[in-house]
């Protein structure tokens, strides 16, 4: 599983994260850890816009998104 931890940055740079993360694994989920709102939208938008489903769970320091290629 890969984990991509962006917590304390700001966009674009957790986008840009995952960005990276997708391309370098495709197919394969990925778990991203963000602390705002805004990344959270600006990351599960990317993800569905390279046809992945995104599942979004609160944690105490922000949000766990899990990203996975849809059909998984």
């Amino acid at each position: 599983m890969i984990e991509v931890d962006v917590r304390g940055l700001s966009c674009p740079i957790p986008v840009l994260r995952t960005k990276k993360a997708i391309e370098e694994n495709p197919n394969e989920p990925i778990t991203v850890l963000v602390e705002s709102a805004v990344s959270k939208e600006n990351v599960s938008r990317l993800a569905q816009s390279k046809g992945y489903s995104v599942k979004v769970e609160q944690v105490p320091d922000g949000y766990k998104l899990q990203i996975s290629p849809s059909g998984e």
